[in-house]
């Protein structure tokens, strides 16, 4: 018998992905091989989870530091330190904003499972099993993100990043004024030759750009059933 050769294999041709097409056509090995596909999504899932929530830590991290070193005893550290803080945990935000749209993605796939399958397994319904195998299949063979990046800043501004920003702000704004009554408050928001009229200004345009991105209404396509909102196209 000649042995394969490794180099031949292409993942991607018809022939190679027919490998699964007795479990398509026959109930019981389709439905024997879901149970493990389940468990490894949800094991990627909460990975992907535990990723997110790592960033997140690292970002209040960042804003504990911050605040503790601006508002040190010696007193020597400049206002400007705290807007460094809001650079750092805007930098956890764009990464946060990445790693939640794929763990969105995955735990759409599980929601997908659990709607279709094991939802009308317990409590059987007129939904076509077909139309949602064909939907998941697809999205297996070429997975798509299931929430916009702009979206996913929103979301992640709403539920944790847009209360750090305001907790560095008001602290901001407590360290140039109330903190050093000696100093005028524009002197003390000066930051390296920049008048601190110009800082202020821009501090300001900053929270304003944040506020209206977390406020702004939109249609939610994120995958939940939690919330209470209305649901995106993916999930119907």
């Amino acid at each position: 018998m000649t042995k394969p050769n490794p180099d031949d294999f292409d993942s991607t041709a018809p022939n190679e992905r027919n490998v699964a097409t007795a479990a398509a056509t026959d109930r019981e090995e389709f439905l024997s091989l879901l149970p493990h596909y389940y468990r490894g999504e949800m094991s990627q899932s909460g990975n992907l989870l535990s990723r997110l929530d790592l960033t997140t830590d690292w970002a209040i991290v960042v804003v504990t530091a911050v605040l503790a070193l601006a508002f040190q005893s010696s007193g020597d550290v400049s206002a400007y330190l705290l807007l460094i803080g809001i650079v750092g945990v805007s930098l956890f935000l764009l990464f946060d904003v990445r790693r939640y749209r794929i763990y969105d993605a995955s735990r759409a796939r599980v929601r997908l499972l659990e709607e279709n399958l094991f939802a009308n397994a317990l409590d059987p319904s007129d939904v076509p099993l077909e139309a949602w195998r064909a939907e998941l299949g697809e999205d297996l063979r070429t997975p798509t993100f299931k929430v916009s990046y702009w979206e996913a800043i929103s979301r992640r501004l709403r539920r944790i990043y847009y209360h750090l920003y305001l907790l560095l702000g008001v602290a901001w704004l407590f360290r140039i004024t109330l903190y050093t009554p000696k100093e005028s408050w524009s002197q003390t928001a000066s930051v390296s030759g920049v008048p601190g009229a110009v800082v202020a200004a821009a501090v300001a345009a900053f929270f304003l750009t944040v506020t209206v991105f977390t406020l702004w209404p939109r249609q939610r396509k994120a995958k939940g059933e939690v919330h209470g909102e209305k649901p995106g196209r993916w999930k119907q």
